[in-house]
């Protein structure tokens, strides 16, 4: 019903006898008002993805041609809470990451005790989405577990203490691991730059533990865009 139809019928309304003329037409203008907004609704619910979205929704999608997405309940409480279906042969369980909107101010329960912020883009998807710990190939993404709000990220950052209070002075925020079972930290290296800008970097852990020394192991990409279009590449090659 368009605006004119509207005011038609409640100028007809209002043409009419009786005390009740009035809340007809309030009545009908609430009706139309209501429907409009829900076509509004509706239209920004199909709203195209924009760049940055459907970065992360290919950088996620890569997750399942890079690694088989199984985990045993016992070994990893993350990918059970994603599970799908019943346990394969030997009882691990396939599992998928989930789309959940998160509101942002669930980040702020982990900026409390960083000394800097993560790329925007690191931001959107800890905000749209919920995994397990996954290998990417070149490195492991830290799980971002089912949960309200993000403290479920929050104990995967910070697990490790002997790590974290090395790191962090140093402007490195540790957001995954080496390949496989290599236990160097990958972290977003912050220092004298900005989060967008940030380089991904692999450190020795045996000199973080052992020495408490910063050692670079390699750079994984110049930012947090360019190591996820690596990650997709890799994923459409595999």
């Amino acid at each position: 019903m368009t605006g004119r139809n509207v005011g038609e019928q409640s100028a007809a309304v209002k043409q009419s006898a009786g005390p009740d003329a009035h809340e007809a037409a309030v009545s009908i203008r609430t009706a139309v008002g209501a429907a409009q907004r829900w076509v509004v609704m509706r239209a920004r619910a199909k709203a195209p993805m924009t760049d940055d979205e459907q970065l992360l929704a290919n950088f996620v999608a890569s997750f399942a041609r890079l690694d088989d997405l199984s985990a045993f309940r016992e070994t990893d409480p993350a990918a059970w809470a994603l599970r799908l279906g019943k346990p394969g042969k030997f009882g691990a369980h396939s599992w998928r990451p989930r789309a959940v909107k998160t509101a942002r101010e669930s980040l702020e329960v982990i900026y409390r005790q960083l000394p800097v912020r993560f790329p925007a883009l690191y931001e959107g998807l800890v905000l749209s989405y919920r995994w397990a710990e996954v290998d990417l190939g070149r490195f492991r993404l830290l799980a971002n577990p089912r949960g309200a709000g993000l403290e479920g990220l929050k104990s995967e950052m910070f697990r490790d203490t002997g790590l974290t209070e090395l790191l962090l002075p140093a402007g490195l925020l540790q957001f995954g691991k080496g390949p496989d079972v290599n236990y160097d930290p990958v972290c977003f290296r912050v220092a004298g730059t900005t989060p967008e800008r940030a380089p991904i970097v692999r450190l020795d852990h045996e000199y973080l533990l052992c020495d408490r020394k910063l050692v670079i192991v390699e750079e994984l990409a110049r930012d947090c865009r360019q190591l996820m279009e690596d990650v997709i590449e890799r994923a459409r090659a595999a």
